[in-house]
């Protein structure tokens, strides 16, 4: 498959940045045509000059983030794993190691919104929400820290929401308290593993205008259209944001010039917290 079409061309990521390290991407698949923001993150990462595994429960979404990839002559493999399964994710790690021999950066970009508030979401519900948005989160960094740890050095970026520390609007009651969850979780990693050269934090996206969306948010208003006019009126800028300010911020925790930057949980919002805290 060829690069898709509109592919930016990002200025911020000139190829030494992220020279000679492996990353590993879970969520670098799109859940729909357009740019997610694991996808964004993957194809950032390899114009930085990483080797990066892409990952995604989907495997041809994987592949397609493979193949834009290379067309810009970059370095990826494309695997597929269900996130919530600890042997699954046990094997694409050591998968990763044996071609590798390192991780260097761990990215997890798996989410889910799930819609209802606790009297309309059953428990099962409930429960996969929480597996999805966290207790990922807390598989992939139970596989990847030993050899983080081995190798006294790595960097893990969370994508948690701007649903971890305000209201949004939309009913989700599971995914609040997921997000709000991921942002903790990060900081205890962050404490935990500093004095080990490890360095964790979190990334808090705003309204963004992503494939996502249009999947599992537009349920909430008349249309599509509505939706997008209605995200893009919410925000401080006057519109959403792009997977691409997702990647950039990622691209920055994850390189070397974050190297005295841990336990954040960074917002990528165009000003939303910042307006609902004044």
């Amino acid at each position: 498959m060829g690069i898709e079409a509109g592919t930016p061309r990002n200025a911020a990521a000139p190829s030494a940045r992220l020279a000679g390290k492996v990353a590993l991407v879970f969520g670098a698949g799109s859940s729909g045509p357009g740019w997610s923001n694991g996808k964004a993150v993957a194809v950032t990462f390899a114009r930085a000059g990483a080797r990066v595994v892409c990952i995604d429960l989907d495997p041809a979404a994987a592949e397609e983030t493979v193949s834009i990839i290379r067309h810009d002559d970059g370095s990826a493999t494309a695997a597929s794993c269900d996130v919530t399964n600890s042997d699954a994710v046990r094997a694409v790690v050591e998968d990763a190691v044996a071609a590798h021999g390192r991780i260097d950066i761990l990215h997890n970009n798996v989410g889910h919104a799930t819609m209802g508030g606790p009297v309309e979401l059953d428990e099962a519900a409930w429960r996969r929400s929480l597996d999805l948005n966290l207790t990922s989160c807390f598989l992939t960094c139970k596989h990847v820290l030993p050899h983080m740890l081995a190798q006294r050095s790595g960097s893990i970026v969370n994508i948690s929401s701007v649903a971890a520390v305000r209201y949004t609007g939309y009913p989700y009651a599971a995914y609040y308290a997921a997000k709000a969850a991921v942002n903790h979780f990060t900081v205890g990693l962050a404490l935990q593993y500093a004095r080990e050269g490890i360095r964790a934090n979190a990334i808090m996206p705003g309204m963004m205008n992503t494939p996502l969306i249009f999947r599992q948010i537009a349920g909430q208003y008349a249309d599509a259209d509505e939706m997008v006019r209605a995200r893009d009126a919410a925000c401080p800028m006057g519109r959403m944001g792009t997977a691409w300010d997702v990647a950039n911020a990622a691209l920055f925790l994850a390189s070397d010039e974050a190297a005295y930057i841990t336990g954040v949980a960074l917002p990528v919002d165009g000003g939303l917290i910042a307006r609902a805290g004044s």
